[in-house]
């Protein structure tokens, strides 16, 4: 009754508790499409850009669809962007949630945590401002940026126009989608 080695899939290879590359790659590309459609929400909850890599499926490799996944649903609709915007905290703040998107936000702001004071409040500042004068949260690709990294480009985009910001704003989206994909894959 106890069995302790694992257990052949229905294709007969054996896994183990680690998931190798290929392995999550081909459950993605053998699994129905709401299944696929569902495991890459996470990443980026656009549903353009999450169906025209599911209908793309197979993908030979993880860099195929990291590849694939840069160019989905290309430009953004400006309703495509604010409703992904929608799943994404302020810079600073700790996203709520036990959802894998809030988890992803927080492993990506882990860079963002001062103990400056000072760096907290400015950021703080700087979010209410960029708000102010765009009506939407300001986004940046937090992973491997620090507090600071992250506080001079804001300030940086409060000079943008609309057009140039909503253009940042999209390419930003992405480029957190493209990370996501790639940890989510990798």
């Amino acid at each position: 009754m106890l069995r302790r080695e694992p257990l052949p899939p229905a294709s007969g290879r054996l896994h183990t508790g680690a998931m190798t590359q290929a392995s999550r790659l081909e459950r993605f590309n053998g699994t129905d499409r709401e299944d696929a459609f569902a495991s890459l929400r996470p990443c980026l909850d656009v549903a353009r850009w999450c169906q025209e890599l599911v209908d793309a499926r197979p993908y030979a490799s993880v860099d195929a669809l990291v590849r694939a996944a840069g160019e989905a649903a290309s430009p953004f609709t400006a309703a495509e962007v604010a409703r992904a915007l929608g799943d994404h905290p302020r810079i600073g703040e700790r996203a709520t949630g036990a959802g894998e998107a809030a988890t992803l936000s927080r492993g990506e702001q882990a860079g963002v945590d001062p103990a400056d004071a000072e760096l907290a409040r400015a950021l703080a500042e700087g979010n209410a401002a960029y708000e102010r004068r765009f009506g939407r949260v300001f986004l940046i690709r937090a992973a491997g940026r620090s507090a600071r990294d992250i506080l001079d480009a804001l300030t940086d985009r409060l000079r943008n126009d609309d057009a140039a910001e909503a253009a940042v704003v999209a390419e930003q989206l992405r480029e957190i989608a493209v990370l996501r994909v790639k940890g989510r894959f990798s």
